[in-house]
């Protein structure tokens, strides 16, 4: 069917959906791994023959973008003649078709009367694959040779018969056979069940029918986005963001995205980001395009079936040797939580300025939401005398940025999942010999701004019942906000992470006490950089650490006095960064003050413009006719000039709105309590000339000029 009829394709593509759902509840059902059945860390779907995506779980969307070049391989290591039905394969190599190699895929060809007519494709964060570090995260590492197996196109399965051999010998590499094995007979059971329902459904609508739809399903995707973009403002719009520490030394590397809007396509180019790193934060060109799909798709994508159709408008332009495209064979084992988190999170700020001025999508214009995933896995030997390992998923309890018109949810997780989910604390206690003393919300995370972000959670735990056990951390984001902040908002908190050696917390719960703050202890403590490695942990030693709030959205003194009241009522604001951050003063009942809110906030705006250069070319025209692009940020008279929503000018439409802003640097603390900067990083606030309004709020590094965010043609 070249043309089919678009209700019958409508009515095939639900039942795809259906079967990749389906997909889901088998893996889940089969697996005992508490990454898959606890928490998200894995991806279904379905793709055509020559693998293009046709179907998306609702699960990590950055593992589908890889999954086609995954397919592809297999089709240049076994010609279609060699593939028959029941055969299944495994790959993990990121320099051919992963993000990183924990994120085992499987994938399996479909076949209707002899003939392949798609495939399954499935994923999952495997605990540990190997290499020299437990959870094959292994910061010194120097090269990929010393991190997790990699595998191209393996045949686990042969026409229906597991290769014990093979399978056994996977199985070997890793530390943690058990759950991989799981995992595993999971993911071949999800593609016997897909297997099953695509005939049924070929059977019931013949082959050129249901190809027919999914090319038409592909191509409506495509012609959807194509045509949102044509409506929006033809630009180059850029952001940056960072991570510090390469698992070797506290070094910086950038992540910069210049996306190039023109027409119904675009061009995102990653060219001017780092060079590639000594340690194992690098992403290849696999796992770039994994960040592309997880960040593209939620944010320009949200309402169109998510398929290959959504790439196709789509160029992603990088340099080899760079952060995220790196050269064979620099380590990547990092990838996911590194630079393709980054990648991430810039690609995410650039779109919502790309939205903004374009006024075609006002309500999703958004702050970066979730700027880390702070890992943190465990594993040794339990108290009843096996090996177990556990990768905990609580990091992904960080803020969701605020948007234009409403505040970021609290630990709304991560933005390249669209449904979430995180262990109870009963069933990691049950699965690990840990205990918590708490996993909570955590004040004064969020970023503030007229719209502020979501507060993160964070959480304290001991090792239990164990003599010893051995814990993995790293993190990227304890020196750099990475939960960005847009048009004048600021950044979300930085990840905070310490141990207390020795504490006496095992005698204050004999005692009948339960502290559930490390504070509240007494022993030795000590403040964790952001990649500490393998530790040990013996009971009473206690681990705490909090996450990043999204960022906030417009000036922090705009925000409604009412709204930050609220917010210090439940919890999760303090009376002191209410004055400090948002200029609200409280009486002793928590009522607005607000003749005192509106001197303070005057003030504030005083001492703002006292403290700032004045703009490198200053305009002198004022308007009254503005359109909104995002907090104070305005167009004014019909989108001649970018303006203050004082209607103070800027600059001209095609030129550069910072020239026309006062500039200042801040400190760490005026931003928030949980912020920190690396040092090569400061942080510069962009403000309107006449009113003081704060324009925008950005991370640089020093000595590196300001980008030209908006640039419009």
């Amino acid at each position: 069917m070249s043309t089919p009829d678009p209700v019958l394709a409508e009515v095939i593509r639900h039942k795809l959906m259906a079967i990749t759902e389906e997909q889901r509840i088998a893996f889940q059902s089969i697996s005992g791994s508490p990454v898959v059945t606890e928490a998200s860390d894995y991806y279904t779907g379905l793709f055509d023959a020559d693998g293009t995506i046709v179907t998306m779980g609702f699960k990590v969307a950055t593992q589908g973008g890889p999954m086609t070049l995954a397919i592809r391989m297999l089709l240049e290591l076994f010609p279609r003649d060699k593939l028959k039905p029941g055969d299944v394969f495994l790959s993990s190599d990121p320099y051919r078709a992963a993000v990183h190699q924990n994120d085992v895929q499987v994938l399996q060809p479909l076949f209707h009367d002899g003939e392949l007519f798609a495939w399954a494709g499935f994923g999952a964060h495997e605990v540990d694959v190997g290499g020299m570090d437990f959870a094959s995260w292994c910061p010194k590492a120097k090269d990929v040779y010393q991190e997790g197996i990699r595998v191209a196109g393996l045949k686990i399965v042969d026409q229906g018969e597991v290769r014990e051999d093979v399978w056994q010998f996977i199985l070997s590499l890793s530390r943690l056979p058990h759950l991989l094995d799981l995992d595993l007979r999971g993911m071949v059971a999800a593609g016997h069940v897909s297997q099953k329902r695509i005939t049924e459904l070929l059977g019931r609508y013949g082959t050129d029918t249901v190809s027919g739809a999914m090319r038409f399903m592909v191509a409506h995707s495509a012609t959807k986005l194509r045509a949102r973009l044509s409506a929006m403002v033809d630009g180059i719009y850029r952001a940056e963001d960072w991570l510090e520490h390469d698992g070797h030394a506290n070094r910086l590397y950038r992540v910069s995205v210049s996306i190039i809007k023109k027409g119904d396509s675009l061009i995102l180019d990653f060219t001017d980001s780092s060079d590639q790193a000594p340690g194992f934060v690098n992403c290849t060109r696999a796992g770039l395009r994994g960040a592309v799909v997880g960040a593209m798709f939620p944010s320009l994508g949200f309402d169109i079936p998510w398929n290959e159709g959504l790439l196709e408008p789509v160029e992603i332009r990088s340099r080899e040797g760079s952060l995220v495209d790196a050269k064979f064979p620099a380590p990547v084992g990092a990838a996911t939580v590194e630079a393709v988190w980054v990648a991430k999170n810039a690609l995410c700020a650039a779109f919502a300025r790309m939205k903004a001025v374009s006024g075609q999508m006002p309500d999703e214009v958004q702050a970066v939401s979730a700027g880390t995933m702070a890992t943190v896995n465990l594993g040794g030997t339990d108290q009843y005398g096996q090996r177990f390992g556990i990768h905990l998923m609580d990091p992904m309890m960080s803020g969701f940025g605020g948007w234009q018109g409403a505040d970021g949810f609290d630990v709304g997780g991560s933005y390249s999942t669209p449904i979430p989910n995180v262990a109870n604390v009963e069933s990691n206690e049950f699965l690990s010999p840990m205990l918590y003393l708490h996993r909570s919300l955590k004040a004064d995370t969020a970023g503030a701004g007229q719209w502020r972000g979501g507060s993160a959670g964070g959480m304290a735990f001991t090792a239990h019942g164990v003599a010893h056990t051995e814990a993995l951390l790293m993190t990227h984001g304890l020196e750099v906000p990475n939960s960005a902040g847009l048009f004048g908002g600021y950044p979300g908190a930085c990840v905070e992470q310490r141990i207390t050696r020795r504490s006496d917390l095992l005698q204050r719960q004999v005692a009948g006490e339960a502290p559930d703050r490390s504070s509240e202890l007494r022993g030795e403590f000590e403040e964790m950089g952001p990649k500490p490695g393998l530790i040990e942990m013996r009971p009473g030693d206690v681990y705490e650490t909090s996450w990043q709030g999204g960022g906030g959205l417009g000036d922090p003194l705009d925000r409604d006095p009412n709204a930050v009241a609220q917010d210090c009522e439940r919890g999760s604001l303090s009376h002191g960064a209410a004055i400090h951050l948002f200029g609200v003063v409280l009486d002793d009942d928590g009522a607005v003050d607000i003749a005192a809110t509106e001197s303070a906030r005057d003030h504030r705006r005083r001492l703002r413009l006292d403290d700032a250069e004045a703009p490198t070319a200053h305009q002198g025209g004022t308007s009254r006719d503005l359109e909104s692009i995002g907090g104070a940020l305005h167009f004014a008279d019909g989108g001649r000039w970018f303006a203050c929503g004082c209607g103070q000018h800027l600059s001209a439409r095609g030129g550069n709105w910072r020239d026309g802003a006062c500039r200042r640097s801040l400190r760490a603390e005026e931003v928030g309590a949980h912020i920190r900067l690396h040092e090569k990083l400061q942080m510069r606030q962009s403000l309107c000339p006449a009113c003081g309004r704060s324009l925008s709020v950005d991370v640089a590094e020093i000595g590196r000029a300001d980008i030209k965010d908006i640039e419009l043609t």
